[in-house]
């Protein structure tokens, strides 16, 4: 059973939109509303750790997840700094 609601104002013309959109699905306004809204905060939060390459870029990826990294000065220095934790 749903619990939480999800309150917003739309123009007449978005919901006669959403309205005729969820009605050729046999869907309610709120069933139609909440899936395409999932679906989409679904794709959003896939871009954020999901990408795709073809075959020439996918070699070349690898490649530089393979390579010896580069000397890092900074890096270094950053992980030379002893921790507050550290009771060593």
């Amino acid at each position: 059973m749903r619990a939480a609601a999800i309150n917003l104002r739309a123009l007449p013309e978005q919901r006669d939109l959403i309205d005729h959109a969820a009605n050729l699905l046999g869907k309610n306004r709120s069933d139609f509303m909440l899936e395409a809204s999932c679906e989409r905060a679904q794709a959003v939060l896939l871009d954020q750790v999901f990408f795709s390459l073809n075959t020439d870029q996918f070699q070349k990826f690898t490649a530089m997840l393979d390579a010896s990294p580069e000397s890092n000065d900074g890096l270094k220095r950053l992980m030379a700094v002893k921790t507050p934790w550290d009771t060593q």
